[in-house]
């Protein structure tokens, strides 16, 4: 399935389990239910953000992006970072006001029978994308994926709370229960921003990534002098790789190019979407330096 068609599934489940949380939230007065509901809702606008970014994100160089629009996905993927901890941040402050001034909660078996579905629904949506994200390296589907499993996690625990609640009438556990679940969406966040942000940078690729493109290109290495100014970069899904490669003075254009074709083919072989750049030095540009 392709990741666009992915992503606007994900736009379908959670309209229905936003409206589903405001109506029930309202009807039994629960602030934990209401925080899952703008929890929800701000799921809602990531995966808006995340259709938009993978819609984007693949289109072809232009004459005013060269190196492709892949960074939209890296925007994205901030964007939700931020959302998440203003979502956290209203839970907190609303839950607050709930310890100060306690209320009862009405009907709170309804509660549960929404918090159950809402969790069901978005466990399924969210490990599809999740998947489709791993296998696309998309930064935007990964987030879009981490939206919706914290919001089954924090789901599932509001409905042990009302659960709590019902049987217990500490009313409190309500709040408590809510603040524990922003503490812990804005714990995630954390991770997902710092994959979301650095790409932005122009960070290079994990020590791990780029010890495996080393490996490549040493597996040529009696066909070349040697290679220096090894820079990579992420954008979106892709990998953006360029280097220096001196080759002997009696190898000739065609033998030269042949060789970096062979590299770069390799490189791709692992990262698919690897955009690579070789600028070959003959050997006597090298002892004149």
């Amino acid at each position: 399935m392709r990741p666009a068609r992915v992503a606007s599934l994900s736009i379908i489940s959670n309209t229905f389990v936003v409206l589903l949380k405001i109506v029930v939230g309202l009807l039994t007065g629960s602030v934990a239910i209401l925080s899952e509901a703008i929890h929800s809702g701000l799921d809602l606008m990531a995966s808006v953000i995340a259709y938009v970014s993978v819609r984007t994100s693949h289109q072809p160089p232009d004459r005013t992006h060269p190196y492709g629009h892949g960074k939209i996905e890296n925007v994205s993927g901030t964007i939700e970072t931020l959302l998440i901890f203003v979502a956290g941040i209203w839970i907190i402050v609303e839950s607050a006001e709930k310890i100060l001034h306690p209320e009862p909660i009405r009907m709170p078996f309804l509660g549960i029978s929404v918090m159950l579905i809402g969790a069901l629904v978005n466990w399924l949506v969210g490990r599809k994308i999740r998947r489709v994200g791993e296998e696309t390296k998309s930064v935007a589907m990964k987030s879009n994926a981490l939206h919706l499993m914290t919001d089954v996690y924090t789901s599932l625990g509001v409905a042990a709370s009302l659960t709590l609640v019902s049987f217990t009438g500490f009313y409190f556990l309500d709040p408590l229960i809510a603040i524990g679940i922003a503490l812990f969406i804005m714990k995630e966040a954390v991770q997902l921003g710092k994959e979301s942000f650095m790409p932005l940078l122009d960070a290079s690729l994990t020590g791990k990534e780029r010890e495996q493109i080393n490996r490549i290109i040493q597996h040529y290495a009696d066909e070349y002098i040697e290679y220096h100014n090894l820079r990579t970069r992420r954008s979106g899904a892709e990998e953006h790789v360029d280097l220096h490669l001196v080759v002997p003075s009696d190898k000739s254009v065609d033998e030269a190019h042949n060789l970096c074709d062979r590299i770069e083919a390799d490189i791709r072989r692992v990262f698919p979407k690897a955009q690579v750049l070789i600028h070959i030095e003959p050997e006597s540009e090298r002892k004149d330096k």
